[in-house]
């Protein structure tokens, strides 16, 4: 198998002769299901940036290194006899067919928005099969691990599927600067408050994203980036002054930070 042309099941037999107790990697055979988590998101996101770069190259890697974690999953699911990789398979294959009866049956679905609602339907009969005992929230079920701007964004996609949202933008706004004016109220009052204001906020700027169909942890990644890239740009003009940048006051910087600005907007 070793000498074997790449596959899936070359991959997982690399796996379990990996896990193998006795000839395994020391390192692959202490890991657990909690273990193995935080590689899994940095995998994840090591996948979001090569695609933001638009490197392709390193997205091949990062996508082989994302699959190695289903299939790291997968051994300890067939190691402790409660899943393979078969049965992850043919659990999404399954999830897939169901979803898309207007690609894999003879229901009709044309538009996008036809398309997310049967999508939501299915996702919420999914969470009351888990459960048939009693009703369970619509926000059963969202990852509390989730990064809190995409998490914020599926709890409100959540509750709009049942109409609990705005009508219009001009609401979602008003909501924005209600939140501003609360902030600055609680501006030099209990820091416990002004959290929770803030916090507001950020939940109302979430919802203005959301009503334009933008994803909030991109635009915080873009703008993040945009941000690093010209500070990094303000530090080389710093340098090139002979001045450290704690020799430069505040109007200094902001003159080299709009600079930066007009020449990268060039």
């Amino acid at each position: 198998m070793l000498d074997a042309k790449p596959s899936m099941e070359k991959l997982r037999w690399i796996m379990t002769q990996l896990r193998d107790p006795v000839s395994g990697c020391p390192w692959d055979i202490k890991q657990d299901f909690a273990s193995i988590v935080p590689h899994t998101l940095e995998e994840a996101y090591e996948v979001a940036d090569a695609i933001a770069q638009q490197d392709f190259t390193e997205l091949e890697k990062e996508l082989g290194d994302l699959l190695f974690q289903v299939v790291f999953y997968a051994q300890l699911g067939q190691e402790d006899r409660k899943f393979d990789l078969d049965s992850v398979i043919a659990a999404i294959c399954e999830k897939l067919i169901r979803r898309h009866p207007h690609v894999f049956g003879d229901t009709s679905l044309t538009t996008d928005a036809e398309i997310k609602a049967n999508w939501e339907n299915e996702k919420a009969k999914e969470r009351q099969h888990k459960n048939k005992t009693r009703a369970l929230s619509i926000l059963a079920d969202i990852p509390k691990n989730l990064p809190a701007l995409s998490q914020a964004n599926k709890i409100q996609k959540r509750c709009a599927h049942v109409g609990f949202d705005w009508n219009n933008l001009d609401d979602v706004f008003a909501k924005v600067e209600e939140e501003v004016q609360e902030v600055k109220e609680q501006l030099y009052g209990e820091q416990d408050k002004l959290a929770e204001e803030l916090g507001d906020l950020l939940f109302a700027v979430v919802n203005v994203c959301r009503h334009i169909k933008q994803d909030p942890e991109a635009i915080l990644r873009a703008a993040n980036n945009k941000f690093t890239k010209r500070f990094e740009a303000v530090e080389k003009k710093v340098e090139g002054s002979g001045k450290t940048i704690q020799e430069h006051d505040i109007t200094a910087l902001e003159q080299y930070w709009q600079q930066v600005k007009v020449e990268q907007a060039s």
